[in-house]
């Protein structure tokens, strides 16, 4: 938007603190190469948009707006005469992207003085060589030192994530390994059995029998009830006293394999009725063998498919494989983070997931979401550990409007009032030196703010602290933002 062109005058501009050091000359370049303007109620200059001049009021009220999400967010308003905006480093040239990273407005009649951002870069690089360098130093040295330090954070929650998945991965080969070894123990037996009945123990119609039961176990361990702690005492005792009443040894071991097979007093009676009084312990031990086989081929199974699913969860966790935008079930990342966490998070954590299934999915950069729900995760399970007691961690989804809230609930000891303003600060941290570097909760809002065009909110008590994430259902031009969440620049007034 342009104003109504004013006359310049030296003598109104020397008396801005921005330049009331300056000499004569210099102020008549300014006047040269600058205008003062004047703009009425309504907008100066756009978020986005090129950032063409350097803005200096001179008087009147000026607001600056930032975009979070479909709202605009006031972030400053003044009538403080000097205050500046606009192209404030035009002199770091095509370096950054020389854009307006808020949008500019006056609410009553304003003027400024307002100098080309070329003309901005060209004096601060002749008048003010060294401090045009220091101001290069200090803006790239920040960038450099917030993205190394922005990476080490990464690196830390990695090395996490890999102590929790490499100890989730740890329980069921073990458990493989174990099934497996005894796998070829009872195969072994089996072996030896099968040279009994080859020696003639077994008559044919008899074997034939006893092999028609042994297919009907089989189907009947991949049946297997799930029984309560009662139950299968219950039946427990049931087999053992059946199985001493029948002179079979040890019915005290074999009875609990066959009731985590899903067998019963019913089934042994079946057996007993199609082999011959003599052979039914032999009958009986070969059933236990082939029920033995059937429950450590099971327990592989499921091992080797908690492994799967455990690789699965990395993979979708990091997103390896996937576009670095795309239409994402936010449910989806949420469940192979909290998988992936699930060794940090502990026992003593119960996670409560409070899903709103029906809601749709949504663009988004997954890899850099699931970054962002590690952060939140990572904090409120270091809030509830510092309580010194167990505590609930409860995840929730919902719509609000036209965007998808996700919602992380703890128990902890809750933020103070006189430190939740600064919680999003780059390097704020409340967690012991070594830690924590305080750009978690910086990284998070730049990925959901500034990437994602949402926006994140914190409430907080004792015993209830809530970090809201709203994102956009839709988000038209996301592919265009910018990849590296740290590339923002800063721009405000003074």
């Amino acid at each position: 938007m342009s104003g109504t062109p004013m006359p310049c005058s030296a003598d109104e501009i020397s008396s801005l603190f921005l330049f009331e050091k300056l000499s004569p000359a210099q102020l008549g370049r300014l006047c040269a190469d600058g205008r003062v303007e004047r703009f009425e109620p309504g907008p100066v200059y756009t978020e986005g948009d090129p950032a063409t001049c350097f803005y200096v009021m001179l008087d009147g009220t000026v607001v600056l707006y930032r975009r979070v999400g479909a709202d605009d967010v006031e972030v400053s308003r003044t009538s403080q005469r000097g205050v500046y905006a606009g192209a404030m480093q035009a002199y770091l040239g095509d370096r950054v992207p020389q854009v307006y990273n808020n949008s500019m407005r006056v609410t009553e009649p304003t003027r400024f003085f307002v100098l080309p951002a070329e003309s901005f870069s060209a004096v601060m690089r002749e008048w003010f060589p060294m401090a045009a360098h220091l101001l290069e130093g200090l803006f790239f040295g920040s960038k450099n030192t917030q993205r190394a330090i922005g990476q080490r954070e990464r690196l830390l929650a990695l090395g996490s994530l890999s102590a929790g998945l490499t100890h989730e991965l740890n329980n069921p080969a073990a458990a493989a390994v174990r099934a497996t070894a005894t796998l070829r123990e009872r195969v072994a037996k089996m072996r030896r059995k099968l040279a009994v009945i080859a020696s003639g123990a077994y008559d044919p119609e008899a074997l034939t029998r006893l092999i028609e039961i042994q297919e009907r176990t089989a189907e009947l361990v991949a049946k297997a009830p799930v029984l309560s702690p009662l139950e299968a005492s219950d039946r427990e005792d049931a087999l053992t006293d059946w199985l001493d009443d029948h002179d079979i040894e040890e019915g005290w071991r074999i009875a609990p394999t066959f009731v985590q097979a899903g067998l019963d007093v019913d089934w042994l009676e079946q057996v007993a009725a199609a082999v011959e009084p003599d052979i039914l312990p032999g009958a009986v031990g070969w059933l236990n063998y082939t029920v033995e086989t059937e429950l450590l081929m099971d327990e592989i199974g499921d091992s080797t498919n908690r492994i799967s699913h455990l690789v699965d969860a990395a993979k979708q966790y990091s997103q390896l494989d996937r576009a670095p935008y795309r239409v994402v079930d936010v449910h989806e990342l949420l469940d192979s983070t909290l998988l992936m966490l699930s060794g940090k998070i502990g026992r003593r954590i119960e996670v409560v997931k409070d899903y709103d299934r029906a809601l749709p999915r949504i663009p988004a950069y997954p890899a850099e979401l699931n970054q962002v729900w590690t952060n939140l995760i990572d904090n409120a399970v270091f809030a509830v550990d510092s309580s010194g007691g167990d505590g609930t961690l409860t995840v929730r989804t919902a719509r609000e409007g036209d965007r998808l809230l996700v919602e992380f609930r703890d128990t902890g000891p809750g933020i103070p009032p006189d430190i939740r303003e600064r919680i999003f600060d780059p390097f704020f941290t409340t967690k012991p030196v070594g830690e924590g570097t305080g750009l978690g909760l910086d990284i998070s809002w730049r990925i959901v703010v500034n990437k994602h065009h949402g926006s994140m909110h914190v409430e907080s008590v004792p015993g209830d602290t809530r970090f809201q994430v709203l994102l956009p259902l839709t988000a038209p031009g996301a592919e265009n933002v910018q990849d590296d969440p740290d590339a923002e620049n800063a721009e405000e007034t003074v």
